[in-house]
């Protein structure tokens, strides 16, 4: 989930909070590090925050999704405020790069930074929480312990679960550029954070608003190579096929949409 868009200048170089003096492939690794980190602390505020609610013996188990959503929305805001201007979401990646924003060069780079983010962030938020992972081995269903880390439908049903991400994401990209529009300081991290608020709480039951392939598969593969007890599969279908796949769809519409009607790009 979260996302705000990178602008490029008249070099063609995005511009990054904190950007080096240094042209070039130290600027790329710049984006790529923000990237990676800005990621990773969302991860670990929104894993953290299912931990925290779940597992056994911690401070507010059982508070509920009201509390978790929240979590998510002020954990990207957050972020945002840290890093600057970064993606987070590969699906911001593409909406930028069809908008001409990006260079399409550094599509892949981009991604692959953000979900080992995913990974990195939720393999730290384990580690906080192994005493209590521990304690919940013989009371947390395998399958519950799984989607701490990554989502899952409500109903299972490909298709449907399918068009929620996409119409989530959809929302989620066309609010993003929207708000990116407002030039007001601070206004971006703060109207994302409630963005995120109001999809989750509105849209999020059926399936759990990823909207985010680093969202979703970095937390999964963190899940598939940590050392849990008792492990459920990690149901690659499900997270290819649409926390992986929608939201990039639902981006790329948003992306044409935001530009042919409001002129955004």
């Amino acid at each position: 989930m979260s996302e705000f868009a990178i602008k490029n200048d008249v070099a063609g170089q995005a511009k990054c909070r904190s950007q080096p003096p240094n042209s070039g492939g130290k600027i790329l690794v710049h984006h790529l590090l923000a990237e990676f980190m800005g990621t990773a602390l969302m991860i670990i505020f929104g894993v953290g925050v299912h931990c925290s609610e779940v597992l056994k013996g911690t401070k507010y188990r059982g508070s509920g999704h009201i509390f978790a959503i929240t979590t998510w929305g002020f954990g990207i805001t957050i972020a945002l405020f840290i890093f600057g201007d970064v993606c987070i979401n590969p699906a911001m990646v593409l909406a930028q790069c069809i908008l001409g924003n990006l260079s399409w060069a550094v599509f892949i780079p981009y991604s692959v930074a953000e979900v080992l983010g995913g990974v990195i962030g939720a393999m730290i938020v384990w580690v906080m929480y192994a005493d209590h992972f521990k304690a919940s081995e013989e009371e947390v269903s395998p399958i519950t312990i799984r989607n701490l880390f990554s989502t899952a439908p409500a109903v299972r049903n490909l298709p449907r679960n399918f068009f929620v991400e996409f119409f989530d994401t959809f929302i989620f990209i066309s609010g993003i550029l929207a708000i990116s529009e407002v030039k007001t300081p601070g206004i971006v991290p703060i109207g994302v954070g409630l963005l995120v608020w109001a999809i989750g709480m509105g849209l999020g039951g059926p399936t759990g608003f990823a909207m985010n392939l680093a969202r979703d598969m970095g937390p999964r593969i963190a899940h598939a190579l940590l050392p849990i007890k008792n492990k459920a599969n990690s149901d690659w279908q499900y997270g290819i096929i649409v926390p992986g796949i929608a939201p990039f769809v639902g981006a790329a519409c948003a992306a044409l949409f935001m530009h042919a009607f409001f002129g955004i790009g």
